[in-house]
């Protein structure tokens, strides 16, 4: 796992907005692998992710942003096939709405179909998107399937929208910070349901 103690000399480096190198997406996604929660740039805001398998890297999240372990999470994918076992239970009309509207900052509700219970909330529907963030997909893509992300603040504070952002909010709490920079789209994902198409934020 990457050191904690080396995100001041990074987010110095990403306050100069370059985009991250190939060894650095893959030591992301080694950190992930490793159950570290890793600081990283979105569509929007900057993100926080882990593997949605590790019950203990999720419960880190939680810990980091002072938020109720109930609450679902949102994972995201380096592409539609990414999410397969929940398209499949979908309509057909449903499939293709979801479909339609990746890779952007859009997340669609669905019905779970191998998520645990801690990002679910213990619901039986889960939160899933394909970013419109070229350099999130490629880390979900070198990580090997879907991963947590949820804005990187503390709950009831706004979300980072710079590197410096995190570490200031964050400090030495994330195991590593990706270098990049958010895309154009203003805040956080848009949320429907995609069985009825309903916009739910």
């Amino acid at each position: 796992m990457a050191a904690a103690t080396g995100l001041a000399e990074q987010s110095k480096a990403a306050a100069g907005v370059r985009a991250a190198t190939a060894g650095e997406i893959e030591e992301a996604a080694r950190t992930l692998r490793a159950g570290g929660v890793v600081a990283h740039a979105n569509e929007g805001v900057w993100g926080l992710a882990c593997d949605p398998f590790n019950e203990a890297a999720v419960r880190k999240i939680h810990t980091i942003k002072g938020r109720d372990a109930a609450r679902g999470l949102i994972v995201i994918g380096d592409g539609a096939r990414a999410f397969e076992p929940e398209l499949a239970v979908l309509g057909r009309a449903a499939a293709a709405r979801v479909r339609a509207g990746w890779p952007g900052a859009v997340t669609w509700i669905v019905a779970n179909a191998r998520f645990p219970e801690w990002i679910t909330g213990d619901r039986g529907t889960v939160a899933i998107r394909v970013p419109g963030h070229r350099q999130a997909r490629a880390l979900a893509r070198a990580f090997g399937g879907p991963i947590v992300s949820t804005s990187a603040n503390r709950t009831g504070e706004p979300p980072a929208t710079t590197a410096e952002a995190v570490r200031a909010a964050l400090g030495n709490e994330v195991d590593y910070l990706l270098f990049g920079a958010i895309g154009d789209h203003a805040g956080p994902s848009r949320i429907f349901d995609a069985a009825s198409g309903e916009r739910l934020r």
